[in-house]
């Protein structure tokens, strides 16, 4: 272990073991002019240092142009100062493998750093790793200026039938109804779905099934679609690192800690598309069945500047969230800062939960959110008390507290909207200070303790109640209360 544990005596991950001894990629052929392309010279660097027993590869300053890199276990990929690496956004390169993505198996692009299976694997230095997400992503024409809007048009790719959305190509415009009926039709070869293979762009990184991970140092950015996904993975350490995506990126996730067990994730800056640091562990039957939950997670010590979310839990929560430490981390203008999300469905339990310490400004919409109607998929037959059965696909959030957190500016300081048949059950929020147009609004709570709220709002009241039970409001000065 890292001889340190968090405050609830959980350990922190182990660190891998790599040997000390260093491969230059330069030493295989590498060419960091910008305009060669290195695939090979960097595989080869990688490939021959895990033949000699692992070790440190090292990629200099330079622009390195590669296609996807195949990690190896006992590596320590290394990218100096001045270091651009730099993947050609050019589909053909990238294999389909399977994969995972938003809770779903299947059939994806092989990612610009992949491994699976792995042991003892870091990625470090002072460098950048650009996933030229530009080439892959779709874009949304009201996320973009008249101007912005007319030069991407203007640069090639096709336009939607509303012409709202641009793509890179018609097979990525045409990708998700192709993919959709080979499904439908329970079609699994790969060699079905390598048609619309620009449709299926991969993440930055993707790491399965792999153990004792360290990210440490770089700055990854514009990715094609999420950012960084460990998935199924044991003894995480993320520290730290940069995460850059543009703001208008479609699915431009930061971080997605997918079924990861034991990992910490401190000291990082996140300016994302998407959500920022999210938690996940698979979605609706196939995530149940799985079983893998996420658990045993730090976050500390980390700002978030533009995301939907600045820590989130869902919504692909279906094997459940244990056991998560957040705690002194900023969040400057995300558009929600603490998110909960999940809908009926899914299923999975979300408990034992302490976010404390959180500082935020210009929050788009809520400061705290719980909302298990996720993406509108029930409209809003539930705020109105219609009961489902309860289930395994039912969700449950129980057991959260939130302590220590300070808000200043935001459209709502606190929303919970909650099941009729499940509702969030013992959330305490204690100490919370926030400058808001709405204050706080429960549907569907039981169990809610509130101590020590001080809300600047012009709404009245400031505290709203429905259709939940044994909500306490303690040391909280002159707060106007409503129940329905």
């Amino acid at each position: 272990m890292n001889g340190k544990q968090n405050s609830n005596s959980y350990p922190l991950p182990e660190l891998p073991q790599i040997p000390d001894r260093t491969f230059n990629i330069t030493d295989y052929g590498a060419q960091g002019d910008g305009f060669s392309l290195c695939t090979s010279a960097i595989q080869a660097a990688l490939d021959n240092c895990a033949a000699a027993g692992g070790g440190k590869v090292v990629i200099p300053s330079g622009i390195w142009r590669t296609g996807p890199l195949t990690l190896h276990s006992r590596i320590n990929l290394s990218a100096e100062r001045g270091a651009l690496v730099l993947f050609a956004a050019d589909p053909e390169l990238y294999p389909l493998l399977p994969s995972h993505y938003e809770g779903t198996s299947g059939w994806r692009c092989q990612a610009p750093l992949d491994g699976e299976a792995l042991s003892d694997v870091a990625i470090t230095g002072e460098g950048i790793f650009d996933g030229s997400g530009e080439g892959w992503r779709p874009v949304k024409q009201f996320k973009m200026t008249e101007q912005q809007w007319k030069k991407l048009t203007g640069s090639g790719g096709v336009l939607d039938v509303e012409n709202e959305i641009w793509w890179p190509c018609r097979e990525a415009m045409e990708g998700e109804a192709y993919v959709r009926k080979l499904r439908e039709n329970g079609e699994t070869g790969m060699e079905a779905y390598l048609p619309v293979r620009p449709y299926l762009r991969p993440a930055l990184l993707s790491l399965r099934n792999c153990r004792r991970i360290l990210l440490e140092g770089p700055t990854f950015q514009n990715s094609p679609a999420w950012c960084l996904h460990p998935m199924g993975c044991e003894q995480v350490t993320v520290r730290g690192i940069q995460v850059r995506n543009p703001w208008y990126s479609q699915n431009g996730d930061g971080l997605d800690l997918e079924s990861c067990t034991h990992a910490l994730v401190e000291h990082c800056s996140f300016d994302v598309g998407d959500d920022a640091i999210c938690l996940k562990s698979g979605k609706d039957e196939e995530g149940r069945r799985m079983g893998m939950p996420c658990r045993y997670i730090t976050i500390r010590h980390c700002t978030v500047y533009h995301g939907h979310g600045g820590v989130v839990i869902g919504s692909e929560m279906s094997g459940g969230v244990h056991a998560v430490r957040v705690n002194d981390c900023l969040f400057i203008g995300t558009d929600i800062g603490l998110r909960f999300k999940s809908a009926r469905g899914r299923g999975g339990v979300v408990e034992d939960i302490v976010m404390e310490n959180i500082t935020m400004s210009g929050i788009l919409h809520e400061a705290v959110s719980f909302h298990m109607f996720y993406a509108g998929v029930e409209g809003s037959e539930g705020y109105d008390g219609q009961l489902f059965p309860v289930n395994e696909a039912t969700p449950e959030f129980r057991d959260i507290s939130l302590r220590n957190i300070i808000c200043h500016g935001a459209a709502t300081a606190l929303l919970v909207n909650g099941l009729p048949e499940m509702p969030l059950a013992g959330l305490a929020v204690e100490n919370f200070h926030a400058v808001s147009e709405r204050g706080i609004i429960l549907r569907h709570a039981e169990g809610v303790l509130l101590d020590r709220i001080s809300l600047q709002t012009p709404a009245v009241p400031a505290l709203q109640i429905h259709s939940s039970s044994g909500v306490t409001l303690t040391n909280s000065g002159d707060l106007v209360l409503t129940e329905s």
